[in-house]
């Protein structure tokens, strides 16, 4: 089966890439947990890259730690506005434009991959993956954040209620939860399939919140040991 499916969610430029960045930028709980849990797993002064970074929050709290960031988002809008929230925050963060699928950096280049409620509107979910793996040192790792698919609509709500947003945007954002984002949303098992299938053979999925995290590692290659030599009678 082909995993690959037209995105048809709602195109993230313009007024309203500039919407959700604000409304986001409300509830700032869930990138400084992210961040923590990035920063965690990767040494002072490792190279992190996030995929799909939107306005760039989750990238600013990285940042702060002292990790050396780089983003990639397809969106121009959002990139326009993640280095403008990154210059804001008096933080570095290397934002580029491009796609997932095809990334404009070299092998080995980062220490930890990181994708936020981005993952399921991909085109080419295994392509990013693959991508992810390329991009990686041997030993990297990589966490992919999004919303789990048997999220119920009381935890919804109560995740909304959480974002301190105004009864309009509030409404407005259980609307986007309910009617799009779930339908976009993968159930564990299929996240688990596609781990399966790329070049990282394997992921776990833990449960998050309303989300869950794939997590990934690029294993480093066993060295084959050469058949000892008999010695000479």
């Amino acid at each position: 089966m082909d995993p690959r499916k037209p995105y048809k969610g709602i195109a993230m430029e313009g007024l309203i890439a500039s919407w959700y960045a604000r409304n986001t930028a409300r509830d700032q709980r869930r990138f400084k947990s992210a961040a923590l849990a990035v920063v965690d797993r990767v040494p002072a002064g490792g190279d992190v890259l996030e995929v799909a970074p939107g306005p760039g929050y989750l990238a600013i709290e990285i940042a702060r730690s002292g990790r050396t960031v780089t983003t990639l988002d397809i969106s121009q809008s959002f990139v326009k506005i993640a280095r403008e929230n990154a210059a804001r925050a008096g933080v570095e963060v290397d934002v580029q434009h491009g796609n997932a699928s095809a990334m404009p950096f070299a092998d080995a280049s980062f220490d930890f991959a990181v994708c936020m409620a981005a993952f399921k509107n991909f085109t080419d979910p295994i392509g990013a993956l693959n991508e992810i793996h390329r991009v990686l040192r041997p030993g990297g790792r990589a966490a992919i954040f999004d919303l789990r698919r048997d999220a119920t609509p009381a935890e919804i709500d109560a995740e909304v209620r959480q974002m301190h947003l105004s009864r309009l945007n509030a409404w407005l954002t259980r609307w986007i939860f309910k009617h799009q984002l779930l339908k976009s949303a993968y159930p564990r098992e299929q996240l688990e399939r596609m781990a399966a299938t790329s070049r990282f053979e394997f992921g776990e999925v833990v449960r998050d919140g309303i989300g869950c995290e794939l997590r990934l590692i690029k294993r480093i290659a066993a060295h084959r040991q050469l058949p000892k030599r008999r010695a000479a009678p």
